[in-house]
């Protein structure tokens, strides 16, 4: 019911409109945050904070989460039913951001450094849209193209996020303050016994390190196999430099990091065990 009424608001808000202020008008139902940082002025928003099943997480079949657009990162910090969302919505700015900021649109805002698109890449996200011609279902790996783009056409927005809750988890960012974008944010999760990776901060999409996923494929995760798997995945980053750090800062500090998400996954794991 929810998609219909949503699929109504986006056929009456944009019937008529020339392709610009289309573009303008859908852009800013799901890019709050770029407003903020100044990146466009547009024309036309649409306030759709009043659509019944935005604001919910929904378990299915045990093992998965949907998180709707409008749920906010304050939403995700305090559930409990997926522990590495509350750990990286954690990270996400401050209180006040994590009070208004959605989930639905740190997807589609895209930046590469932001803590969602980090999970959502690692778990290979289901990410549900919705536009004046439908809904249709693309995975996070077909959904990130770029530093803010995403597949997304101009009269689409970002209904729900859907995850697979992993049995294990490791979280580790390196910002130089608390609240502020990570210079490099590592995801380790295990799903269906395979530990999957992705990186950010250090491309212009979160990136899966498929070598070093490989080498965690191969035995149990000792501190060798780590090691050895934080090195490969240090191995797929070509990071800039910038005003915040240099490329090979970033690349030491992605397996320096990697290893420490890894070593909070199998802690996780211990701890469960336990």
């Amino acid at each position: 019911m929810a998609n219909e009424y949503l699929k109504g608001i986006v056929r009456q808000t944009f019937r008529g409109a020339d392709p610009d202020s289309t573009a303008t008008a859908v852009w800013a139902l799901v890019h709050g945050l770029a407003l903020a940082m100044r990146l466009g002025g547009p024309s036309v928003l649409v306030d759709i904070n009043r659509i019944a099943g935005l604001g919910r997480i929904d378990v299915i079949d045990g093992d998965r989460v949907r998180v709707g657009a409008l749920v906010r990162h304050r939403q995700l910090v305090e559930q409990s039913v997926m522990p590495l969302l509350a750990e990286a919505a954690s990270w996400i700015g401050h209180a006040a951001i994590r009070t208004r900021g959605t989930a639905g649109g740190s997807i589609a805002h895209a930046d590469p450094s932001a803590e969602l698109p980090v999970v959502a890449a690692a778990l290979n996200a289901a990410i549900h849209v919705t536009g004046a011609g439908g809904t249709r279902t693309v995975s996070a790996d077909d959904f990130f193209v770029g530093p803010l783009e995403t597949c997304l056409t101009e009269t689409e927005i970002v209904t729900g996020v859907e995850l697979a809750v992993p049995t294990h988890w490791g979280f580790a960012e390196m910002s130089r303050r608390h609240g502020d974008f990570g210079l490099v944010t590592i995801v380790a999760a295990e799903v269906r016994d395979r530990v999957h990776l992705a990186i950010g901060g250090v491309g212009p999409t979160p990136i899966r390190p498929r070598e070093a996923e490989h080498i965690l494929a191969t035995g149990p995760l000792g501190p060798s196999r780590v090691a050895e798997a934080a090195k490969a995945a240090a191995a797929a980053v070509t990071a800039g430099t910038d005003i915040h750090a240099s490329a090979a800062y970033r690349i030491a500090m992605t397996e320096e990091f990697t290893r420490r998400a890894l070593n909070r996954l199998v802690g996780t794991a211990t701890e469960g065990a336990a």
